[in-house]
């Protein structure tokens, strides 16, 4: 009996101490007590690991799939010569690709198709097609190919402010290399002219003077003394005439050979809208050509005015093309067919263009764009259906 109340009293003030602190206390006093359970001091400490190596998995998982995203499309702006590219040390062709700046063949080759269209007398055989993308080779991959490798070279300080990742500026490829390329590239696009010259058989080389002609306005828009592309309004339109106007004399040419003065005149029309897709080009170099000087419309008249001036020559034009299609050719459905057509791109130039046309640059482009161009092929159309008539066709 003694023992018993001996232990009840050694035991009271651990319960009392216990039961003071209320239920944290129990729980206190209880797991200095009793032994860990094997099973919840096993179980605990792992998960949590677990579950950590679960998550930083997946983070780096996640950040891997967006580096793999960015490098490639980092070398597919690289490989079309898109700005933002990468600046990577990859084999020469596709340096010496980038150069050349595919993106900007596009409007070119397209040209080429409505001047064919224009024409009136193309039709659908292998030998048309071949001629056809003969011609497309020379107007973009070419002699665009050279116009874009020139302007590049002269161009060397500027985009190492603005586009560094350039070739050139990059040491992606040497100076004297882009010479030789330029000049290859030149030669060969001559060539071509005069060989479609000798398919179509025509009496004079049309073809191969015009591809001079063309040579010569890309020159002198890159290259000192004259350097058009720091003047404005005039080096402004010298490209738009190159994109637009050139390659439909080209198609029209090699299909027809029936190129008159009103639709050149047209064609030229047609080139201020190419103006003023110019000038959307020189609002991603503002801060590098105020700084040496070039007159581009967005230096001269601000970033405000020069939008303004962009959408007014590229919707104008357009309508004065439509106007003249109507009144001029009578072919009613291809003059709506433009109207309809200006109305996407006046609605992505007040989306994209007018609240920041230094940021959305290229997401108004490769919006409104597509829509210009097929208001492009309608004119051809339109031109093509009114030879026709006159053909008797």
């Amino acid at each position: 009996e003694v023992g018993l109340r001996r232990t009840a009293a050694a035991t009271r003030p651990l319960a009392t101490t216990t039961t003071g602190r209320g239920a944290r206390g129990v729980r206190e006093t209880a797991s200095a007590v009793l032994p860990l359970s094997p099973r919840r001091g096993k179980r605990s400490a792992p998960l949590l690991s677990r579950r950590t190596i679960l998550l930083k998995a997946a983070k780096d998982e996640d950040q891997q799939q967006q580096q793999e995203k960015e490098d490639k499309s980092g070398n597919i702006k690289q490989l079309l010569g898109m700005k933002d590219a990468s600046v990577e040390k990859e084999d020469k062709w596709k340096v010496r690709l980038q150069l050349m700046k595919p993106v900007t063949w596009v409007p070119l080759i397209w040209g080429v198709a409505c001047g064919a269209a224009a024409s009136g007398a193309y039709t659908w055989n292998i030998e048309n097609i071949a001629k056809a993308l003969l011609c497309m080779t020379m107007s973009g991959p070419l002699l665009t190919g050279y116009t874009q490798v020139i302007n590049d070279y002269y161009d060397r300080e500027i985009d190492a402010i603005n586009e560094p990742y350039r070739p050139i500026p990059s040491g992606l490829i040497s100076e004297t290399e882009a010479v030789i390329q330029f000049v290859l590239l030149l030669a060969g696009g001559l060539g071509v002219a005069y060989v479609l010259d000798l398919w179509a058989g025509h009496d004079q080389p049309v073809i191969f003077y015009e591809a001079i002609f063309g040579s010569f306005i890309s020159y002198i828009y890159s290259a000192p003394p004259l350097k058009l592309k720091q003047e404005g309004w005039v080096g402004s339109y010298a490209l738009g005439a190159s994109y637009i106007a050139l390659p439909w004399w080209a198609g029209q040419l090699l299909f027809g050979n029936n190129l008159t003065w009103d639709v050149a005149l047209l064609t030229v029309l047609y080139s201020l809208a190419g103006l003023g897709i110019a000038i959307v080009n020189d609002f991603k170099s503002i801060e590098g050509d105020r700084e040496l000087g070039l007159k581009s419309l967005p230096v001269e008249f601000g970033i405000d005015t020069a939008k303004w001036i962009t959408v007014g020559t590229i919707d104008l034009t357009q309508l004065a093309v439509a106007a003249y299609v109507y009144q001029g050719l009578g072919e009613r459905w291809y003059s709506i067919a433009i109207q309809l057509l200006l109305i996407p791109q006046v609605f992505f130039q007040f989306k994209y263009f007018i609240p920041d046309p230094v940021k959305n640059d290229v997401k108004y482009q490769g919006a409104a764009q597509p829509f210009l161009v097929l208001g492009i092929l309608m004119t051809g159309l339109a031109v093509g259906h009114h030879n026709q008539i006159l053909a008797g066709l």
